[in-house]
């Protein structure tokens, strides 16, 4: 097949000399179980210990706001926030506390923002929520670790109290979840239950716990908010949300109120540190290995009428390792296994982040030690986003302005390419491909690339299909680039948040194909 512009303007974007192909017939109609994809598919779960860092205390930190608000402007929806994980265990109430009050370990070598082994909040703690941009959908976690009920309950009352509030009610803010507790299954290993400690025993202790919670909340039947849970950390501690329902979890009356159940999951993690392999993260078969794993419990909960989401999720967890959760290969991973993830009844996935994190979207505010090695800097580096924050772009452009967009992956016989149709309605509108294929500062060879030859198949328009396309491109230098990202031309690589830069696309016909390079996303706008 002759060249057009279109390819030759590819090939000199990122002087690409290899060229392979691969034939890709994308559906015209969606099938009928491809899954409605939220607007807030990509979503932020946040660490609770700094979590006035992220909101700002008497008035919003400009830079994370702007960064939600920019998803926001793509989609027509924030993120949705979850506010908790591992310091919701170490949280406690006090109402004469002006905003929280908090006691952190020591930063080591391999985890330079730690934890906190204690944080006392009050009602300004939780006010912030009003920070955020409006229509925020928020979930909470409050302390279940402790067996403390007394502080949960006042932790609840005191959330209530904000999202009843007419500057949250104003801007549209709202409570969808209150989580209990973080991790059961890590209770027993952080010594805060005996060895004995069984699904059954936790079910158990929840009841109780949201017997009490609920009537804090007011949640009822009826009520918008719910609870969530299991929020369990892995299939390999011993729970499960199969063993959890099997041990009676929503036969309860208040076990009724759960209306979604969330799990947690990783690609590994650097808790002891070590090397990781880029590539390794990166890899097609293994983010397919690392979901499917998860098929079992996803039908399982789907059969209670409940919805499965991972409600805390990245790359490595104890906050990712470096140089790889920090880069640009770890954006193209993000970008597949979210929309890997919406194919096997995954509904939202909740990035975690915590000021410092290796493997943040967004550094909401000045680092005054490195997140990747804990060593003091000279001068603090600035608020930013991080690569994988573009991929948060790159699937809300997919999604687009639409509660009713319909997301397919797309049979892609290669082993390094991806690739997913999105549908408003049964009506074809886009499709993103990820070369996956890592190019790396270390290769010495010519950057590759893969041809694409486009076709279609199904009864939509005739069975012809669009006969126009333009093209968007994630632009890397290399797969370990850990700034310099562009989309279509535009950077958010900027003090405030906020893209700059000119867009720019590429025109062609779909006849003509479009080459994808090794280390690359696009965007594919079918006219």
């Amino acid at each position: 097949m002759a060249r057009t512009a279109l390819q030759k303007l590819s090939a000199l974007v990122l002087l690409a000399s290899f060229t392979a192909a691969v034939d890709v017939a994308i559906p015209l109609n969606p099938a009928r179980d491809a899954p409605v994809i939220s607007p807030s598919h990509i979503s932020l779960s946040i660490e609770a210990d700094r979590w006035t860092s992220w909101s700002g205390t008497t008035s919003r930190n400009e830079f994370f706001y702007n960064t939600l608000d920019n998803l926001k402007q793509i989609t027509g929806a924030p993120p949705n926030i979850r506010i908790g994980a591992d310091s919701e265990d170490h949280t406690f109430f006090r109402s004469d506390v002006d905003f929280q009050e908090a006691v952190f370990p020591d930063p080591t070598a391999n985890t330079p923002y730690p934890e906190a082994a204690s944080l006392v909040v009050g009602d300004s703690y939780y006010a912030t929520t009003r920070f955020l941009p409006p229509g925020t959908h928020v979930t909470w976690g409050v302390n279940f670790g402790a067996q403390n009920l007394t502080s949960a309950y006042l932790s609840t009352r005191s959330i209530v109290k904000t999202f009843n509030s007419a500057e949250v009610k104003k801007a549209g803010i709202v409570l969808d979840y209150l989580e209990i507790g973080n991790e059961p299954d890590h209770l027993v290993k952080d010594g805060l239950r005996p060895p004995t400690y069984s699904s059954a025993d936790w079910v158990q202790e929840w009841t109780s716990f949201a017997n009490n919670i609920s009537l804090a909340a007011g949640i009822t039947e009826k009520s918008y908010t719910k609870f969530i849970t299991s929020s369990l950390a892995g299939l390999k501690w011993g729970m499960s949300p199969s063993k959890a329902f099997d041990a009676g979890l929503t036969n309860s009356k208040v076990g009724k109120l759960i209306s979604t159940i969330s799990q947690h999951q990783y690609s590994g993690n650097f808790c002891s540190g070590g090397d990781f392999l880029l590539q390794a993260l990166m890899d097609k078969y293994t983010i397919r290995s690392n979901l499917t794993i998860l098929v079992p419990e996803i039908r399982k909960t789907q059969a209670h009428g409940l919805k499965f989401i991972l409600g805390e999720t990245n790359s490595y967890a104890c906050h990712g390792a470096p140089g790889v959760s920090n880069t640009a290969g770890a954006a193209l991973w993000q970008i597949d296994y979210s929309l890997y993830a919406s194919q096997l009844g995954i509904e939202n996935l909740f990035f975690h982040n915590g000021v410092g994190y290796k493997y943040n979207m967004i550094q909401p505010v000045a680092l005054d030690r490195s997140s990747l090695t804990g060593e003091s800097l000279a001068t603090p580096e600035p608020a930013h986003v991080q690569p994988t924050y573009y991929a948060a772009v790159v699937v809300a452009e997919a999604i687009d302005k639409s509660t009713n967009t319909r997301v397919a992956e797309i049979n892609v016989d290669h082993p390094w390419i991806s690739g997913y149709a999105f549908y408003q309605g049964s009506q074809l509108q886009r499709a993103v491909f990820v070369n996956l294929k890592g190019h790396f500062a270390s290769t010495t060879t010519e950057r590759e690339s893969v041809h694409i030859d486009l076709g279609f198949a199904g009864n939509a328009r005739g069975g012809r299909g669009p006969s126009e396309m333009t093209v968007k491109r994630l632009a890397i230098k290399t797969a370990n680039d850990v700034a310099g990202l562009t989309w279509g031309g535009v950077s958010y690589d900027t003090k405030d948040g906020r893209p700059t830069g000119r867009v720019t696309v590429e025109k062609g016909k779909v006849s003509e194909g479009v080459d994808i390079h090794a280390t690359e996303a696009i965007l594919v706008q079918f006219l």
